[in-house]
């Protein structure tokens, strides 16, 4: 019987989950299914609800229903604990069981894809919302020389820094974007969402170290970011891997088999 499985968020019409757990399933042989589903701003708990009663055996979550999956799952994984978000839901009949596959799709697409270890790196974390506080302790767990967290809103870096500060060895402080000027780095990380609007980041050129990996953690477009890190020799990669690698991951805790990515990456890359 085949199991079911989706996508929910709202909008959704632009996600290419389906296209990439169709693709793990036929590279491993498993027999699911995979669909996309808008759920009403008001109505996500609801359409839970109705998912498990259909059969589901799991969905992965994007915005703007992170927190309330984190809220609705009734076992919570580690790293969806410490994210303060969830972005994969798996139903075994008993609980809700929350997972955050996001930071470890990012540390993948780093380290395995594009071969750049973290361990020992000057990284700058730009953003302080729900995609940043995802990747914040895969990236602590890494080991880097340093991790900077800048955002306009200092509060909201500082409440992020005071959740791993004392759990961590790594150097880890919080800087005001106007006080980026004298530091560089060798990582720098957009976890904001200013490409969705092309809205330019206000930041100092000179973070870009010689051999910097500029990472937009968003895929399918040219931003600002991206435009300002090229313009100073800084290798640039969208947020495609991550999507992918964070998919196999959530696959990987449904099916327990891990397919293969880079395949999937040339291919998702020729379908756009």
């Amino acid at each position: 019987m085949t199991d079911k499985y989706a996508v929910i968020g709202n909008p959704i019409e632009h996600s290419k989950s389906p296209l990439i757990h169709q693709a793990f399933a036929k590279q491993t042989k498993q027999d699911i299914s995979y669909e996309k589903i808008l759920a009403p701003l008001d109505g996500f708990v609801e359409k839970i609800s109705e998912l498990i009663k259909l059969g589901y055996k799991g969905v992965n979550i994007t915005v703007p229903f992170k927190l309330q999956a984190f809220q609705l799952a009734t076992k919570l994984s580690a790293r969806a604990q410490y994210a303060g978000a969830v972005n994969t839901l798996s139903f075994n009949g008993v609980d809700i069981v929350g997972d955050n596959t996001d930071g470890a799709g990012l540390v993948r697409d780093i380290e395995d894809n594009l071969h750049i270890p973290i361990a020992g790196k000057r990284i700058l974390l730009i953003g302080a919302g729900g995609a940043a506080e995802g990747v914040l302790h895969p990236l602590l767990a890494c080991k880097p020389a340093l991790l900077v967290i800048t955002n306009r809103t200092l509060a909201k870096a500082e409440a992020m820094l005071s959740k791993v500060k004392a759990q961590t060895e790594t150097s880890v402080c919080v800087c005001g974007l106007d006080d980026l000027h004298t530091q560089q780095f060798d990582i720098v990380i957009n976890a904001t969402s200013t490409g969705l609007s092309d809205t330019a980041l206000p930041l100092p050129s000179t973070i870009f170290s010689q051999d910097c990996l500029a990472y937009d953690m968003m895929y399918g477009r040219e931003t600002p970011f991206m435009c300002l890190a090229r313009s100073h020799s800084a290798q640039v990669v969208d947020g495609l891997g991550m999507l992918v690698e964070q998919a196999a991951e959530a696959f990987y805790g449904w099916r327990g088999i891990r397919p293969m990515t880079p395949v999937v990456m040339l291919m998702i890359k020729e379908s756009t």
